[in-house]
């Protein structure tokens, strides 16, 4: 793999994994038209997934602070009534994303080689893709969604965990399926995204821990390339956060699902005539 496709796929990890269009599709589909592209097993996919869990983190470092600081015992028992009350709200938040991670980490080992599989296929990756272009729309059709953050509970969070495993197929975006479950619950779609978000940080971990043994294969010619691709998904993907919550306040997400209908159909008709 050459410099210029390690850039390339990593600016389009990072700008598609944030936004609710799959990142997994793109990488697939993309990766089906280079003909000397050669990753061992799912290496490359992981070091640049790693780069969009980096512009999670930096994105959300606040939050992710607060939650560690929430489960201090010291910080409970020394803290105004004001800063207890934000830890109740930060260890719930925290508790939460524990609870929604749990169905994407049984999935995902139970299913492993067999997720491992469908990502070879342009094809199945193209029709998930419509799948997702599906939940958005709608998605969108919803009415008030007046919940937020605060009024979230256990049962939201299965239901938003069950939608983060079903992302485990290449073409169902993650953050997707996740925020068109919250709105689906009537949580407004800034929540929806901001939980989505936060969610994904140990479902990444997991998955990077669980291909991890790939990354040995990786050549040592390679390294660099490999390198380039995690800064460019870890750049991208934070300029996407900050481009995706301005979108999101404003402009509805069936406009994300035609993007994904468009991507699917065009990928079908490429690959049905060309290849």
């Amino acid at each position: 793999m050459n410099l210029t496709t390690a850039v390339l796929l990593g600016i389009v990890q990072g700008i598609t994994e944030l936004f609710p269009v799959s990142s997994s599709a793109h990488l697939v589909i993309l990766q089906s038209f280079f003909p000397d592209f050669r990753q061992p097993g799912v290496a490359f996919d992981v070091v640049v997934h790693l780069g969009t869990l980096a512009a999670v983190i930096v994105y959300f470092r606040s939050e992710i602070w607060n939650m560690a600081k929430s489960i201090l015992p010291q910080n409970i028992t020394a803290s105004p009534p004001e800063t207890e009350n934000d830890f109740r709200a930060a260890r719930k938040l925290l508790a939460l994303i524990i609870i929604g991670t749990i169905p994407a980490a049984f999935f995902g080992f139970l299913f492993q080689e067999k997720i491992h599989a469908i990502f070879d296929s342009a094809r199945m990756a193209a029709f998930f893709l419509i799948i997702t272009g599906l939940l958005l729309f709608f998605s969108d059709r919803v009415g008030s969604t007046p919940r937020g953050e605060k009024e979230m509970n256990i049962t939201d969070a299965i239901l938003i965990g069950l939608a983060q495993s079903v992302a485990l197929l290449p073409g169902i975006s993650r953050s997707g399926a996740t925020i068109s479950a919250g709105v689906f619950r009537h949580i407004n779609r800034t929540a929806s995204a901001r939980f989505s978000f936060l969610l994904s940080l140990p479902t990444i971990c997991g998955a990077a821990i669980l291909e991890s043994p790939y990354l040995k294969h990786i050549s040592p010619q390679e390294i660099f390339s490999y390198t380039a691709g995690f800064l460019c998904a870890a750049l991208a993907g934070l300029v996407s956060l900050k481009l995706f919550f301005l979108i999101i306040r404003k402009a509805r997400l069936k406009y994300f699902a035609y993007y994904c209908w468009a991507l699917a159909l065009f990928t079908l008709l490429v690959k049905s005539y060309f290849f």
